[in-house]
């Protein structure tokens, strides 16, 4: 019998397999400078590289040679963009048509709505995608053409221009970009590469649909998810980096100039959502800081984007579902619309499922770590295992400085935690539990429970 698999089983598999030929090219003495990488540390680098976290247990400005860094950056690129997207972008070059499965498999990986030409789709995803990043290489080209060479200038801007749209978070840098904390070049450019890429190619396919309409005189509008998208995005940028300039002023922030403190603010409300950048040492910010940053952690990026956590549109469902709970709605409404029962039940197990699979993360982490060590000689780690483990599972890459000290049964909970996160929590449970068949009878309903 013909072996059938379905398009997100082909995904978590496309995945496992690109991260495992990369670990392989990674321990080739070619790619590194010195001691070959060992195969822990390659396979949590390519792991990190595809999943676009940033996590890393070396500097790969060091200790990797070209050929490395440029097997990190083509994993960055098709991780971004998803492996099977990836290559069924390939088949409809050589094709020119796309297979019922590659519909699948590319509606699952950029669009929840109906897609006609998936071919354009495609292409316009690729175009999209080259075009921000060359943008993005010509601006921090301008910036490192002063500090370096023209040709590693180039280079330096490419890698770094391409790692942000993806929201990767690698960098060529030991400090990531704490060095130019106050050059506004720099923090603007890669801060509009980290949230056009973290919107989604959906959303910004609509915005240029509706800015473009709205330029020839045409009435137009956003759709509902994208208006939801914008929105939310915008109020977490904002209070973030309110929230880190207000916790910090007296910390990180004091003796930065005015505009090193609103540039520095704003960045660091950007990278946790789902980006490892950073222009501060986070092993240096406030306890209070640190729980704010888990939180954007968290939430990440929007749906049928280049980042990871629950999503924006995740979180806003939940509050909306609190709120109408508060006020003993039997509808969930937001922005003028009913919110269907279907989607809030996905909201609900997505959040449910990624917090509890992060708790049981930083649970085998302190028993792998610090083992029977008493707490009081502990002091300080639980936060930073819990941090280590947000930002793995929200392929952030932010890191209290712990990450190259773990060892190699906490780095393989990391390394899997990368990857559950890239492919999305709910469709591995939904693949490990048979892909989740209805029962064909229902059980008596009782209500005769109490709550609270």
């Amino acid at each position: 019998m013909k072996w059938k698999i379905r398009p997100s089983q082909l995904i978590l598999l496309s995945f496992a397999a690109i991260i495992l030929f990369g670990a392989g090219l990674l321990m080739l003495p070619i790619s590194s400078v010195g001691k070959p990488v060992g195969f822990i540390e390659a396979l949590f680098t390519t792991t990190s590289a595809t999943c676009v976290t940033g996590l890393v247990v070396f500097d790969i400005g060091t200790r990797l040679t070209v050929f490395g860094q440029l097997v990190v950056l083509g994993l960055i690129q098709a991780g971004g963009l998803g492996i099977m997207t990836f290559s069924t972008f390939f088949v409809y070059l050589l094709s020119h048509r796309l297979s019922i499965r590659n519909r699948e498999v590319v509606l699952q990986s950029l669009s929840q709505h109906p897609v006609k030409d998936m071919g354009a789709l495609l292409l316009s995803v690729f175009g999209v995608t080259l075009f921000i990043e060359a943008i993005g290489a010509v601006f921090l080209f301008n910036v490192f053409a002063g500090d370096y060479p023209l040709s590693h200038a180039a280079y330096l801007a490419i890698f770094h221009s391409v790692s942000a749209f993806c929201n990767a978070g690698f960098s060529l840098f030991s400090d990531s970009f704490m060095r130019y904390q106050n050059n506004t070049i720099l923090n603007l450019t890669i801060s509009v590469l980290l949230v056009m890429g973290g919107l989604g190619f959906i959303v910004i396919f609509d915005v240029y649909r509706t800015l473009r309409s709205r330029i020839q005189g045409k009435k137009s509008a956003f759709n509902f998810h994208s208006l939801l998208v914008l929105r939310t995005t915008l109020w977490l940028i904002l209070g973030g980096a309110i929230v880190f300039m207000l916790f910090e002023w007296f910390n990180v922030l004091e003796p930065l100039s005015w505009k090193a403190k609103i540039l520095v603010s704003l960045f660091q409300s950007i990278t946790p959502r789902t980006c490892g950048f950073n222009t501060v040492d986070f092993g240096q910010l406030t306890d209070a800081t640190l729980v704010v940053t888990l939180f954007l952690m968290f939430i990440g990026a929007s749906p049928a984007s280049t980042g990871g956590g629950v999503k924006t549109t995740t979180f806003t469902m939940l509050l909306a579902l609190v709120a109408a709970k508060f006020r003993d709605q039997e509808d969930i409404n937001l922005m003028g619309r009913r919110i269907s029962q279907d989607i809030m039940s996905r909201a609900v197990s997505i959040a449910a499922c990624s917090g509890v699979l992060i708790l049981a993360a930083t649970l085998f982490l302190l028993l792998f770590e610090v083992g029977q060590t008493p707490h009081a000689a502990t002091k300080g780690r639980f936060l930073e295992f819990l941090f280590e483990a947000t930002s793995a599972f929200g392929t952030v890459g932010l890191s209290t400085g712990i990450t190259a000290s773990i060892k190699d049964p906490g780095r393989i909970i990391l390394i899997l935690l990368m990857y559950i996160g890239r492919v999305g929590p709910l469709t591995l449970a939904i693949e490990l539990a048979g892909a989740g068949k209805k029962k064909a009878f229902r059980y008596p309903e009782e209500e005769n429970i109490l709550i609270g």
